[in-house]
Order: C-alpha cells, then structure tokens, then sequence
C-alpha cells in the first residue's frame, strides 16, 4: 500500500523540475485546509539541537510539537492525542532525504476501569451508579493517582530502514510492557496543585539497541515566538527593528498558549552513521488510516472504523513552510508528500512570493526611512541559491553532509560543540552561534526573524562567518571575518542587511535549561489569591 500511496503523490507532481523546496520562517499552526480540521493530528514545531543540560552533551534532544494553539481552559477533554494515528520522528544520516531511522509513537486513552469513575445518584436505598462527566474526580499529585478517570499511554518503537517496511524494535523503560504514560494536561491549580513535579514524573529513562536515553510525552507551554495575527494580516507591521517595538505584548502564543510535545534525548551516536558523518536531517510527521467510517452509534473512544494503509497527513522541520512558501493549492499535497518528492515543488522556493509581498506593501516606507529610492527591496537573484543553501542542502563546512540530496528538513551537525543556555544568540548562525538555527533549531532560536532576514537577501551581504567557515585570511572578531558566501551579491538584495523583526522575542533564558526544556504548561485555572 505504501507503494500505490508514493505513486499517487508521484502522479500528481509529474512533470515538475528543479530543485527541492525552502522552509520560510517560523512554524506550523493551522497551516493548509485539511490539517486545519485535524488538530490532533497537526504538527506545529519542530525542534532537534545538541541537548545543553550541563553535563548532557553527548545527547540530541528531538522535540515535536502538536495540537497548535491550546486555550489552558479548554475543558472538560483537553487535548489527548489521536489514538488511530501514528506520530513519528524521521532522522535521515546520509544525505539522502530518506529516513534511516524513524521513532513511531501509538497512543491509548483508556477510563478507570473501562467506564470511568461513578458516582451513587438518587434517594437512599434506590441510587444508580452514573458516569461523571470530568477527567478527574480529585486532586492529582502522583502518576497513579486513583482520581485520574482517564488516562493516555502510549508507545515508543525505533525503526531502522523505512518507516513501514523497516526493522522494528520496541523501547522499553520502566514498565516491562514497554507502555509509557502521558500526564493529564494542567486543568487547573485545584486538580494539579504542583504540576511541574506530577509532569516530571512522567520523563522516562528508556533503553534502546544502541543505547539510553529519555521520553516526555505531554503538554508544555508554547515557545514559538510569533507575532501571528499581524503577520497573516497582510504583514500587519513594518517589519524592521525601530519601526515596532519588541514587546511581549506583540506574541500571539508565548503566554497565552500550551502545545502538546513528544521529547526525546538520545545518544548521539544512536542518530550518526557514524563517527565520520556527524550530520543528521529531521523532520515530523503524523498519519491516519486511510478508509474512515463515521459510526452511527458511537462509544467511548469508539466514533469510527479505521482501516487501510496509514496516509500521511501532516509534516514539519524547518518553520512555517506551508504557512508563507507554498501555494494555497498546493498545501495539503505538501503535508503529504516525502522529502524525496519535495522537487515538485520547486517554484515556490527558486521564485519565492513573500519578498515581493513584503515590497509591495513596504518599499515606500523602507526607501523613506533609508533615505532611498529602490525600485524594488526583494531579492532579485533568481534561482534563490542562498535560500537552497540555508534551507534544503545546509551550509558548506557547516551543516552540509557529503552527496547531500536537496530537500525540507532540519539539519544538524552534531561535531559541533554545544552553546551555553547563558551564551545563546537568538540570532542563531548567522550570530556566529554554530550550535543555532539553522544549524538544527533551540527552543530558544528567534526563527522568525532569522529567516525573514535570510528571505530578504541577509545572505547577500558579507556574513561574520568567514573564521567558521574556514576562509582563508579570515580572523575572528576583525573586518576580514565578514565574508560574502557568494550565492549572491549585494546588489541582489537592497535591502538584505536590514534588521527584519516581527517584535516578538524569544531568549533561551526564558526556557528551562534541562529535558525537556520547553516550560511547564499554563493552567485552565489558578487558585483564588
């Protein structure tokens, strides 16, 4: 089935050419028709950076993010995950766009005692015994409680080859049933009344074939940064530093939202090849059965009958593809398809559309605050080779393996030494912070406005790379370590060394700094003060 299921996508892309497609800039909330009405199922972040917990750095932490945009009231049912889909973590070590080892994640949601919890309803001597309506009858403190009427588990197996034809192995932890449990999402100080230990208690030591490591499955607090509702109004700002002010007051989600994460953190040589091939591509994905049945009569966990092969319906590495670079046509096909498959969509990337959004809605108000007169402030170097370079093949010396095969997916080199929580860039690489986006993204990395700004010909301009890249003649910290790369010119990019922000900021000193990094979750309710 998995063969019918490539050709039908292969048929669709007939035809098309050239090279493979580029993240934009930031994540994946809510990002194409379908998955909009699938939240369960819709990744929405992707992070996988060499783990910086003192004393972790032999690790790589994998994080994915679903179920976008969580209210912390959002009772009674919360966001349990979909227990006829499949979530998956793919990790390809040669260059080839084809996973190598993939982490499959299958979860349960079960009731106390297969019916819930029940309470003694009517007068004396004639009371039935009625189903609550709540996940809990009572405070929870403790992973078993007995006042949890609903609990999620799940399993972890690691794949070596395809992801459905390939060898599986189950990860065991520390039940010998190889089955994990999520904690119940913070309804509230009442129910929870310390939730970040109850939620620690479900980070897991787990044993794999090539090693240890742990799993957290559970909710977090968003740490995507974005200044959503103006971006997606017609980039509702002047998206230059000094034009707005970096406010919290201008982030749509950090405070105001939970996400659902699926953390892992592995030896790095459970993810390498080997020690001669230290990069690593990663992306997500999350895939339902293909027939669906709506029951007329439906049960407890029971609305339809699912059968046939598993169909991808979300995908996610590097930020906000499908959000900013993809074609409204073209989104639920790009949620479907394969890294291998990504050249059919090739246009979006080589003739971006959102630079020449951008200048249409700004060139007037860039020229006058630059005392300028350009004609147009979107790159004109076409094909965009410093967007494939950032995005689809990594950067030469950096994040680039040997016989890389141009696709969408984060990129890592995990020879590269670890940053500090306190020494992180937000600006990641391009701030001469190797361990940063995009070489593999930190909870802490400010990927808006690194990749508005690599959009808008950032790489057009001398870069302080030249001592990391290994120019000759250039030193650090002097004139000669600014470089042009050359994938471009200056002359390609007016505007491309400009501080292009949405005003949202995002800092590593404001996430925890050990597994799985990402803050403890917002409650529905705090107690009465």
């Amino acid at each position: 089935m998995k063969i019918k299921t490539k050709a039908v996508i292969c048929g669709l892309l007939m035809g098309s050419t050239g090279l493979t497609l580029v993240p934009a800039f930031a994540s994946s909330h809510r990002e194409a028709p379908g998955i909009a009405g699938m939240p369960r199922v819709d990744g929405t972040d992707f992070y996988m950076f060499r783990s910086y917990e003192p004393g972790k750095d032999t690790n790589v932490t994998l994080i994915a993010n679903y179920i976008p945009i969580q209210a912390p009231y959002g009772g009674p049912n919360y966001f349990t995950l979909d227990n006829d889909a499949i979530y998956e973590i793919h990790i390809s070590n040669d260059g080839d766009a084809e996973e190598e080892i993939t982490f499959q994640f299958d979860f349960n949601t079960g009731l106390l005692n297969t019916e819930g919890f029940k309470l003694p309803i009517g007068p004396d001597g004639a009371t039935i015994d009625v189903a609550i309506p709540l996940r809990q009858y009572g405070p929870i403190t403790d992973r078993g409680d007995a006042t949890i009427n609903e609990a999620e588990t799940y399993t972890l197996t690691m794949i070596t080859g395809d992801r459905r034809t390939g060898v599986r192995t189950t990860v065991t932890g520390p039940n010998t049933n190889g089955s994990f449990t999520k904690p119940i999402d913070n309804i509230g100080n009442k129910s929870l009344p310390d939730y970040a230990d109850y939620a620690d208690q479900h980070i897991f030591p787990i044993t794999l074939p090539c090693g240890s490591g742990k799993v957290f499955v559970g909710q977090r607090a968003e740490a995507f940064a974005v200044n959503l509702g103006a971006i997606f109004d017609l980039i509702n700002i002047v998206p230059i530093q000094g034009f707005i002010t970096q406010s919290r007051d201008n982030d749509d989600l950090v405070g105001e939202a939970n996400v659902t994460s699926l953390a892992l953190e592995l030896p790095i040589t459970c993810l390498t090849a080997n020690t001669a091939s230290p990069i690593i591509g990663g992306w997500t994905t999350a895939s339902l059965p293909q027939a669906q049945l709506r029951d007329p009569l439906p049960g407890y966990n029971a609305t339809t009958s699912q059968g046939g092969a598993y169909v991808q319906v979300s995908r996610l590495s590097a930020p906000l593809v499908n959000e900013v670079v993809i074609g409204l046509k073209d989104k639920d096909l790009f949620n479907a398809a394969e890294p291998t498959q990504d050249s059919a969509l090739a246009t979006y990337v080589t003739h971006p559309t959102l630079p020449a959004l951008i200048d249409i809605l700004f060139r007037g108000t860039v020229n006058t605050a630059l005392g300028t007169s350009f004609a147009d402030i979107a790159p004109n170097n076409f094909p965009r080779a410093d967007l494939q370079t950032a995005f689809l093949t990594g950067f030469p010396g950096v994040n680039s393996p040997a016989g890389v095969v141009g696709s969408e997916m984060m990129r890592l080199n995990t020879s590269f030494p670890v940053t500090l929580r306190a020494d992180q860039q937000t600006l990641g690489l391009v701030a001469e912070d190797l361990a940063g986006f995009p070489n593999g993204r930190r909870p802490g990395d400010d990927t808006v406005d690194i990749a508005l700004r690599v959009v808008m010909g950032a790489l057009c301009h001398p870069v302080p790379l030249g001592a990391e890249l290994q120019v000759p003649g250039a030193v650090e910290n002097t004139p000669s370590d600014f470089v042009n790369l050359g994938l471009c010119t200056e002359d390609n990019a007016p505007v491309g060394n400009q501080p292009f922000t949405d005003g949202a900021p995002i800092s590593a000193s404001e996430l925890q700094n050990a597994f799985p990094y990402l803050n403890t979750p917002l409650p529905g309710a705090r107690n009465p003060t």
